[in-house]
């Protein structure tokens, strides 16, 4: 499960002996075919799906003795002089990444990590921290832009820098050196062809040729070879249909804007390459970048924000508030600002006019008051990258953001989101996980830590599987130190009425670690990327997730998206049905569309220190308590608790049940299941891991069982052309009982290592209601 490559021979590496992808018997490590949609089973990784394979290693002793703080006293520059030693020594922090679910690996010790607190350190040392933006407008407009190239992303003042930067940061160095080995896969393959992928499109394809031209154009940056700059313009004239055989349509819809966010990616896409490279196009290519770029690009857009055709190209500039508006206002203004006062129809400026008050007015406000996204944690990831790309070009183009980052006072929560609702083994992944995104990663997470001053946000994201991006190259701040768990909560309550989620964990660093995610919230409002789900859970423990989420749908099948009615056809397939979730069926049907739940949750405050191992006390818990009788037909009442106790080494489900019809408790497991103890027990096996889940207290007649995860003999009938995916890999661990009024108790014990019966804890019967900090010793 963990690829360690700390203890690689890496002597033939021409970055030394410390270099981590570097094998004698097999070269560099090479990133692999992303894998196809899964079928069955829940999605594993924690981010989409990506080419890039990065495995951290050790760079010298981890969290070892040398690791000490700063004394509070020293002068700033022995500070960041300290800092850059130990940072050299200690090299990247994790030791590895979870190849199953792609997470960075933590050793576990007790030793401080140095500089423990996240933080940036204040210095002028020119080995340690970008230099000062010399251009600083008194009077910031979307057209008065900065006077050198490039205005994308990277102004020249940080591609001059990155070089003794590189040279002073293990991350930067391991960044730079992953760039390289994917962009030479891709300069070694054909160019990206034009393949329809059904519903969306050319959306893979042209996230493809964004992913491309990002690393292409990087690597001429910061090499000079020329090989790097030709493949680039291969890679652009194929785009745009001029290499033999073309490129899609022969017409102004080349680039597809019937799905505007094809468009949207392709125009990045030749936006990065006309500004990155600008000084080293001959006049005639840039011709060519531009003209492609207004003609399949560009005017799309004009034609998506004219009033005639809203309803067909641009139903997004208006009233939505996702990834649809970040991600095809971001390519939008990044191709404008690429090639305002070059371009000789007015079409950049125009658009520029109406991208920003667009993005100001629906994308900015997708991250919700607690920080949670509108859509589902998956869609964070697209919607949040197209924001990101957006406010960091407008910010380095005028020197402003423009308000892109400032009139949203909560738009940064985005990222303490995505960390909460990251688990050990994966996200708290409820609802549509999308569809492979290449493009769109964790890294605005990065963004929003230099951004807004947050150094946890940039230590946490560091480590992660998508992090050696250019994006990064530039987001990331060198001066940055610390643990991003010393001090952060174990817990996190998002309170917002259209999610109501809760994230519980017994430690930040630690793959092994219990990790339990809840949530209530309304059924409506998510876009049409949500299921029917309230009081949905998942677990993990010992480094697997036993309990999880289905995913989505296929997205072609009829009425996926028709609307999120009651009676809506995507409410008659089973990934998105009341049944494929793990809560209470009551009847056999679907929740009430109309449900508006509500949440008490409590937590002891508990959290990490500086190390990776966390100090939890007997009494440290949270719970979360909802209150779900409106999410109901036929009952009286319905209520569930779930909640961490004996010092977070147990869970307990509980649920009250008062209900008119016959009810299922549910809950989808990956694992083996064994049955025993007059069925009141469940044993769960995933590997060498083990999970019992047992019934406490049990009402008369209950009793677990198993069913397959699929659709119900009453179900009603899919529409014509309609299947459900396969859900092969997984089973149902269910208790069946008739119409009545019950109190369900189900108590899961991971088992720990060295577990011992009498350090097990059995739940008392406490009233959900009557549930405390205190009530469960």
């Amino acid at each position: 499960m963990a690829a360690n490559y700390s203890n690689v021979n890496n002597a033939s590496s021409p970055y030394g002996s410390g270099d981590p992808y570097y094998s004698q018997s097999t070269g560099y490590i090479t990133p692999q075919t992303p894998p196809k949609k899964k079928t069955s089973g829940w999605i594993k990784f924690g981010v989409p799906v990506a080419l890039i394979i990065i495995v951290a290693a050790v760079l010298g002793g981890v969290f070892g003795s040398r690791a000490s703080k700063n004394s509070t006293s020293a002068s700033s520059a022995a500070a960041a002089a300290s800092a850059s030693s130990v940072k050299k020594e200690i090299g990247i922090f994790a030791t590895g990444t979870d190849s199953l679910y792609g997470l960075p690996i933590y050793p576990s010790t007790t030793n401080s990590a140095a500089f423990s607190s996240p933080t940036f350190i204040s210095t002028q040392d020119s080995t340690l921290a970008w230099p000062q933006d010399s251009f600083k407008p008194s009077s910031p407009s979307i057209t008065n832009l900065r006077p050198d190239r490039p205005r994308l992303i990277a102004p020249s003042y940080k591609w001059a820098a990155l070089p003794t930067l590189i040279a002073n940061d293990p991350y930067m160095s391991y960044w730079n050196q992953t760039i390289f080995m994917n962009a030479t896969i891709w300069y070694n393959a054909d160019p990206v062809p034009y393949i329809l992928d059904g519903g969306n499109g050319i959306l893979d394809p042209a996230r493809q040729v964004k992913q491309r031209i990002k690393a292409f154009s990087y690597c001429y940056r910061v090499s000079n070879d020329t090989k790097w700059l030709d493949r680039t313009w291969v890679e652009l004239q194929n785009a745009a249909g001029n290499l033999t055989g073309g490129w899609g349509p022969n017409n102004s819809t080349k680039w597809n804007p019937v799905h505007f966010l094809d468009t949207a990616e392709m125009t990045a896409a030749y936006a990065i390459g006309y500004d990155w490279l600008y000084d080293v196009w001959s006049d005639t290519q840039k011709q060519a970048i531009m003209w492609s770029m207004i003609t399949y690009g560009l005017n799309n857009g004009a034609i998506a924000y004219s009033d005639h055709d809203t309803s067909y190209y641009g139903w997004w500039t208006k009233g939505t508030q996702g990834n649809w508006n970040c991600v095809c206002n971001g390519g939008l203004t990044m191709g404008a600002l690429a090639i305002l006062n070059d371009d000789p129809t007015g079409v950049a400026q125009a658009l520029l006019q109406q991208t920003i008050p667009s993005a100001l007015g629906n994308c900015i406000l997708a991250t919700s008051s607690d920080g949670t996204w509108s859509e589902t944690p998956d869609y964070w990831y697209f919607g949040t990258t197209g924001l990101a790309e957006l406010a960091a070009s407008v910010q380095s183009a005028t020197g402003s953001d423009l308000g892109l980052l400032s009139t949203n006072a909560n738009l940064h929560l985005g990222a303490l989101y995505h960390m909460y609702v990251t688990g050990p083994g994966s996200l708290f992944n409820w609802g549509d996980n999308g569809v492979n995104k290449y493009t769109a990663t964790a890294n605005a997470v990065m963004f929003y830590g230099q951004a807004f001053d947050k150094p946890a946000y940039q230590l946490f994201q560091r480590d992660a599987l998508d992090a050696a991006d250019p994006w990064n190259m530039f987001w990331y701040n060198p001066t940055v130190s610390g643990a991003f768990w010393d001090g952060l909560a174990l817990d996190h309550y998002f309170d917002n009425s259209t999610d109501q989620w809760a994230s519980m964990r017994s430690s930040w660093a630690d793959e092994n670690a219990l990790f339990v995610g809840a949530k209530a919230g309304t059924l409506q409002g998510h876009q049409s990327h949500n299921d029917l789900d309230c009081g949905d859970f998942v677990v993990d423990a010992l480094g697997a997730r036993w309990f999880g989420e289905l995913g989505d749908e296929n997205y072609l099948v009829p009425g996926y998206f028709s609307n999120d009615d009651q009676d809506s056809q995507r409410w008659l397939y089973y990934r998105k049905r009341t049944e494929g979730q793990n809560v209470v069926l009551v009847g056999g049907a679907n929740q009430n569309v109309k449900a508006a739940p509500t949440v008490k949750f409590d937590s002891s405050n508990t959290v990490q220190g500086a190390t990776t191992v966390a100090d939890v006390s007997s009494d440290s818990t949270a719970y979360f308590v909802s209150d779900l009788t409106s999410a109901y037909f036929n009952v009286t009442s319905m209520k569930r608790g779930i909640r961490m106790i004996n010092a977070r080494k147990q869970v307990l489900v509980q649920d009250e049940i008062n209900s008119q019809a016959p009810v299922q408790w549910r809950a989808h497991t990956n694992a083996t299941v064994s049955l025993s103890n007059n069925n009141q027990t469940a044993t769960l096996t995933i590997g060498d891991a083990t999970m019992v889940v047992e019934l406490v207290n049990p009402p008369s007649g209950a009793a677990f069982s198993t069913v397959a995860a699929t659709r119900l003999p009453t179900d009603p009938t899919l529409p014509a052309g309609g299947e459900d995916l396969p859900n092969d890999t997984v089973t149902v661990l269910a208790v069946s009982l008739p119409a009545g009024q019950y109190t369900l108790q189900v108590l899961m014990t991971p088992q720990w290592p060295g577990l011992s019966q009498g350090s097990l804890k059995s739940p008392g019967s406490v009233a959900l209601d009557q549930w405390s900090l205190s009530s469960h010793p």
